[in-house]
């Protein structure tokens, strides 16, 4: 029993990834299989949706498992354990950037207190509370 459908012969330049998103869909929805979206649809090569499922679908065909597989809980301990180390590794590299920045920051006040005794120039700005508090604020005129 074939099903009539408006559909005729399509060139392959006439597949958007919208409409090849769309059989992907129902040939893993279970709605169609791969010969019934090809009648459907008018495609005209075997493998064309095959490839599309191989491209935009939801299994993995290298290691031939969905995508949405549930992992085991050896596999999930890995994963962690792969990331804490990651995380461990960010956070050393992290530490020894903020105790270089510290150094850095000795080393500038050092230089600073020594360019300010040696050529007698105020460089630090030492503004007291009192006179933040002394600037006027520009004001709307109504």
């Amino acid at each position: 029993m074939e099903e009539k459908t408006n559909y005729s012969k399509r060139s392959q330049k006439d597949y958007t990834l919208s409409f090849k998103l769309q059989v992907v869909s129902e040939v893993e929805n279970g709605t169609l299989s791969l010969s019934q979206a090809k009648v459907k649809y008018g495609i005209q090569g075997d493998s064309t949706v095959r490839k599309w499922l191989q491209k935009y679908g939801n299994f993995d065909w290298e290691h031939k498992s969905p995508f949405h597989m549930p992992k085991t809980p050896e596999q999930k301990i890995l994963e962690l354990e792969a990331k804490l180390k990651l995380l461990e590794k960010q956070n050393a590299f992290l530490a020894a950037q903020n105790s270089r920045a510290d150094k850095k920051a000795i080393i500038f006040d050092m230089m600073i207190d020594l360019a300010e005794k040696e050529y007698n120039i105020d460089i630090r700005k030492n503004s007291s509370p009192e006179q933040l508090n002394t600037i006027k604020k520009p004001t709307k005129k109504a």
